[in-house]
């Protein structure tokens, strides 16, 4: 059966999808799993479609260092467990830049020019290329489609886009992207599905996760998101602290002889929930914790959330609904629920029941915005992407 490989590395994971191709255009999920504690311990799993397992196997750290190395350990895995004909890799890739605003085939020239964008999300790009560099040099004959999560922001006015620094730089390509973008979109178009008259008006979408934004949505389009020129700005993160005053970059510089290295590695890893609670970046872990810090952290999170939503509501001029989506969106109704609890001055009342039931509807008949708790699903997304490309090459 011909095949799509999806692939969406982290810095110390990789998680992949097989979508196997009936006819042109409809796509069958057969593999989902990842390799987790790539370089520390690492473990490869995976399910079938109907969830049973196909895999759970731990390695020695040294086996798998990097993430060239676990797609190699999946490829090899793939080739001796199930007999696709692979026909594509699809990517996530997280920063286009002002180039790329769409889907694009990746040859080693693309690779180049997506790699100067690695500083401006090195959390993400260089783990998201890694895996790219690694099929070009072993499979040089498969077809690689980037998929790019600031593609989805790109219908933003200039206005919203520009910051007020001189237009020179705006040409340079300093100016808000917005991320998370394939997980906007496969909502948007879940919504369709879920809620058509809603989809249609003034959405907002709460991506929470260990990387969290939120994104305006009207009539299926972005207009507005909280994260920026980076990944950093916006929401409090797993370990990112969100909006910040750039002062306060100033100060850690001057005062406290920090170099941007040094700024790099604290801003993106020790600032956010992590540093807020003194405890951890995972919300579990705080939302289990009596702890003051872990105390201070949820309440900053669900604070940055309300007010975030107040400034994008403003960009809608109204609010007919409002989505949970990702890691907490998904799995927290205390997280919903406190959310909900501070937009009550929109109309919103939450159904309780259907909340800690984790149903998809969340609010009750009575309430003026609608609230949903929607799975995202970006390899989806990505698949879908890649069917355009498919057909052009099949046409060859």
């Amino acid at each position: 059966m011909e095949a799509i490989l999806v692939v969406n590395a982290g810095s110390s994971s990789l998680k992949f999808q097989i979508f196997g191709l009936r006819g042109a255009s409809e796509l069958q999920r057969l593999v989902k799993g990842q390799i987790d504690g790539i370089g520390t311990r690492p473990r490869l799993r995976a399910q079938a479609h109907d969830g049973s397992s196909l895999i759970d196997k731990s390695y020695p750290s040294q086996e798998i260092t990097d993430v060239g190395a676990a797609i190699r350990t999946v490829g090899a895995w793939l080739r001796e467990r199930e007999s696709f004909d692979l026909v594509a890799v699809a990517h996530r890739v997280v920063h286009g830049g002002p180039e790329f605003d769409r889907p694009v085939v990746v040859d080693a020239g693309v690779l180049a020019r997506l790699e100067r964008y690695s500083a401006l999300a090195p959390l993400h790009q260089p783990n998201n290329l890694a895996p790219i560099r690694a099929l070009l040099s072993h499979r040089p004959e498969l077809t690689q489609i980037a998929c790019f999560d600031t593609a989805f922001h790109r219908t933003h006015s200039p206005v919203v886009d520009h910051y007020a620094i001189p237009e020179s730089f705006y040409a340079e390509g300093v100016r808000r992207y917005g991320f998370h973008g394939l997980s906007y979109e496969y909502i948007a178009d879940r919504l369709r599905q879920v809620a058509p008259k809603v989809a249609g008006g003034r959405v907002i979408v709460a991506h929470l996760g260990s990387g969290a934004s939120m994104c305006a949505i009207e009539g299926g389009t972005s207009i507005e998101s909280t994260m920026g020129f980076t990944a950093l700005d916006g929401l409090p993160m797993g370990t990112r602290p969100g909006q910040l005053d750039p002062g306060v970059l100033l100060y850690l510089m001057r005062d406290n002889r920090m170099s941007a290295a040094a700024l790099e590695q604290f801003l993106y890893h020790q600032c956010g929930l992590k540093g807020l609670s003194g405890i951890s970046n995972d919300m579990r872990e705080l939302e289990a914790s009596a702890a003051r810090g872990a105390v201070l952290a949820i309440d900053h999170f669900v604070y940055r959330i309300a007010l975030n939503a107040g400034m994008l509501v403003a960009a809608l001029g109204g609010l007919d609904a409002f989505v949970f989506t990702a890691g907490i969106g998904e799995n927290s109704p205390d997280i919903r629920g406190r959310v909900a609890a501070k937009l009550a001055w929109l109309g919103v009342v939450l159904d309780t029941s259907a909340n800690a039931a984790g149903k998809s509807l969340i609010s009750e008949p009575r309430s003026k915005v609608a609230l949903y708790a929607l799975p995202t699903d970006e390899e989806l997304m990505i698949a879908r992407h890649t069917l355009p490309f498919l057909r052009v090459l099949s046409r060859r």
